[in-house]
C-alpha cells in the first residue's frame, strides 16, 4: 500500500483485514469505513475533553467567551481585532454544548437591533417637512440642500437597522479561520431553531444566512476537480462527507476519481483544503437505471464511447451553509466545464434518491387503514377535528388491491397488508418475486404522485426533488428497485429516479417552477397520474 492510501486509511478509521496490513491496493477492497463524520469525531473529542475539565474552568471560559464577544463587536482598535477574534473563536470551542447555546442566545438579545434608537429616528424621519414642488425641476444647489436633512436621517436609520452582531460577522468574515468559525457558528444556531422556535435567534439565523450568500457567490468560489493526485487530508474529507452513497474502501474511492468518473467541488479561499460542496459524475453510454450500474460496474466504459453525464451524488460538508443553494452553481458550472471538455456528451442527468417518499407513503397508509377499519358506529363518534385532519381516499386501485391481498392469509385490508409488509424489519417483501411484482405498479404509481403532485407551500414535497426543480431539471423517469441497499429500501422502497437536464429548457423550467411551482415531468412519468 502506497503512503497516501496508508494516510487515507488512518484519516478515516477504515478498518483492515484481520491480520498484516493488505501488501497492494487489490486488498483493500476488504476494509470499511467507520461511519463517523467529522463532526461526530468532534464532537466526541470535544465531549471528552468537557468532561474532564473542572465545572470551574468551563464557567471561567464562559465568562472569556462574553467578554471576548464584547470587545470584538465594540473595540475599534484594528490593531489588537485580531487577537481579540481569536480568543472568542477559540474560547466558543472549548465551551460544551449548553454553554454555546448561553452564548449564541447573549449574542442574539444582547446585541440586536437599538429598537429605542430607532423608534427616535424614525418620529424624527416623520417629522420632517417635504420639500415644496418636483425636486426634479429643482437646480443641484437647491435639491440637495432641501433633502439634506433626509438623506441623513435615511443614512442613520440605515445603520441603526443594522444589529451589532453584524459588525462581529464581518469582522469575523476577513479574520483567518473566521468564515469556517460563521458556519459552525451557524451550525449551532440551526441545532438550537431545530429544538426551540426563539424569535431573537431566528433573526440573527436570518441575517447571518443572508450575510454567507452574499460572501459565497459564485464569484468567490473556486471550482475544483478532485482526483486521486489531491492530498490525503483532502480525499480523507471526501471519504467522511460523501453523503448519499457511502465510500466503503479505497478501491472504491480510487474508481470514484478514476476513467469515467468524474469528481468536483467548490473551494473558498478563506477554508483551504475542504470543499464546501461536491458532486460525483459518471460517464455512461445510457441513463443508469441502478445505482449498481454506476457504483459497481468494473471495468468503465472507455469515455469516447460516452454520451451521458449522469451525477449520482451530491453532497454539502458544512451543516452551517443550510438554505444557501450552492449545489445549483456547482450543477450548472459541472454542465459547462464537461460539454466544452467532451462535446460528445448530449445528455446530463441525475440518479438521485427519493428520501421522503417511503415515510409519506406509510403515513398515507396508517391514517387510511385506520378509516377503512373503523366500524359505522364508530365513526358517528369521531370528533369533528379527526373527521377534518383525515379523509377517506381510495390510495389503492382495485385490481391493485386484489394483487395484495393474495399475499395475505389474515384476511386484512390490502392497505393493512402493504403497511405491514413495508415496515416489516427484514425487507421479506424485497426478496420474493410474487410480492415484488403485487407492490411494483402502485409504488411507482404512488411515488409518481408524490414527486409530481405532493407539495408544501406550492414546491415539491421532496426536498431532493424540490432542489433539482428549481434548478430547471425535468423528472424523467422512476426506476423499479434501483437500490437495493438497506438505506434505499427505507427511504424510497428502492425506487430511484432520474432528473434530465436538457440544456435548452433549464431556465425555462426554472422559472416556471419558481412561479407557479409547476413541475416538468416526462410522458413516462405522466402516464402513472392518468386514472
Amino acid at each position: 500500500m502506497n503512503r497516501k492510501g496508508l494516510a487515507i486509511l488512518m484519516r478515516t478509521r477504515m478498518k483492515p483485514p484481520t491480520g498484516t496490513i493488505a501488501a497492494n491496493d487489490a486488498n483493500l477492497s476488504h476494509m470499511k469505513v467507520e461511519k463517523q463524520p467529522f463532526q461526530q469525531v468532534i464532537s466526541d473529542e470535544t465531549s471528552s475533553f468537557h468532561d474532564s475539565q473542572p465545572s470551574t474552568s468551563q464557567e471561567r471560559n464562559v465568562k472569556l467567551v462574553h467578554e471576548s464577544m464584547r470587545e470584538a463587536i465594540t473595540m475599534n482598535k484594528s490593531e489588537v481585532i485580531d487577537t481579540i477574534l481569536s480568543d472568542f473563536s477559540r474560547g466558543y470551542y472549548s465551551l460544551s454544548h449548553e454553554n454555546r447555546h448561553q452564548a449564541v442566545l447573549v449574542l442574539a438579545r444582547e446585541y440586536d437591533l437599538d429598537r429605542k434608537k430607532i423608534r427616535e429616528l424614525m418620529q424624527q424621519y416623520l417629522g420632517l417637512e417635504l420639500p415644496p414642488g418636483d425636486v426634479s425641476q429643482m437646480s443641484s444647489t437647491e435639491g440637495e440642500s432641501s433633502l439634506s436633512t433626509f438623506y441623513r436621517t435615511e443614512r442613520s436609520l440605515r445603520q441603526a437597522l443594522k444589529p451589532m452582531y453584524g459588525v462581529l460577522f464581518e469582522r469575523l468574515n476577513k479574520h483567518p479561520g473566521g468564515l469556517k468559525f460563521l458556519c459552525v457558528l451557524r451550525a449551532d444556531v440551526l441545532s438550537i431553531l431545530s429544538k426551540e422556535n426563539i424569535s431573537s435567534l431566528r433573526a440573527l439565523d436570518s441575517y447571518l444566512k443572508e450575510n454567507l450568500m452574499t460572501w459565497l457567490s459564485p464569484a468567490t468560489l473556486e471550482l475544483h476537480q478532485i482526483t486521486w493526485d489531491d492530498s490525503a487530508s483532502f480525499l480523507e474529507k471526501i471519504v467522511a462527507y460523501e453523503a448519499v452513497h457511502p465510500i466503503s474502501n479505497l478501491v472504491d474511492l480510487k474508481r470514484r476519481l478514476g476513467v469515467g468518473r468524474r469528481c468536483f467541488g467548490y473551494l473558498h479561499p478563506a477554508i483551504p483544503g475542504e470543499p464546501l460542496i461536491f458532486i460525483e459524475v459518471a460517464l455512461l453510454k445510457n441513463i443508469a437505471q441502478t445505482i449498481q450500474e454506476v457504483l459497481w460496474d468494473n471495468p468503465p466504459i472507455r469515455e469516447s464511447e460516452a454520451t451521458c453525464a449522469l451525477f449520482y451524488s451530491i453532497s454539502a460538508t458544512q451543516p452551517g451553509l443550510a438554505g444557501i443553494n450552492l449545489g445549483k452553481f456547482l450543477i450548472k458550472r459541472v454542465i459547462e466545464l464537461v460539454k466544452k471538455d467532451m462535446p460528445h456528451i448530449s445528455t446530463f442527468a441525475t440518479l438521485s434518491p427519493i428520501p421522503g417518499y417511503l415515510q409519506w407513503l406509510l403515513s398515507k397508509l396508517a391514517s387510511q387503514s385506520k378509516l377503512v377499519n373503523l366500524k359505522a358506529a364508530e365513526m358517528v363518534h369521531l370528533s369533528n377535528e379527526t373527521v377534518g385532519s383525515t379523509f377517506r381516499e381510495d390510495l389503492l386501485r382495485p385490481e391493485e388491491e386484489k394483487a395484495i391481498l393474495s399475499l395475505a392469509v389474515d384476511g386484512k385490508s390490502a392497505m393493512d397488508v402493504m403497511l405491514n409488509l413495508l415496515t416489516s424489519s427484514n425487507f421479506e417483501w424485497a426478496q420474493s418475486v410474487n410480492m415484488l411484482e403485487a407492490l411494483q405498479f402502485p409504488l411507482m404509481r404512488l411515488c409518481a404522485r408524490y414527486l409530481c403532485q405532493e407539495k408544501k407551500r406550492g414546491k415539491a414535497l421532496d426536498s431532493v426533488g424540490n432542489f433539482h426543480l428549481q434548478n430547471g431539471a425535468t423528472i424523467g423517469q422512476l426506476n423499479w428497485m434501483a437500490d437495493r441497499s438497506e438505506k434505499g429500501l427505507n427511504q424510497s422502497a428502492g425506487i430511484m429516479v432520474n432528473y434530465i437536464y436538457r440544456l435548452d429548457m433549464i431556465e425555462e423550467n426554472a422559472q416556471s417552477y419558481f412561479s407557479t411551482g409547476h413541475i416538468e415531468a416526462s410522458p413516462e412519468v405522466c402516464q402513472y397520474l392518468e386514472d
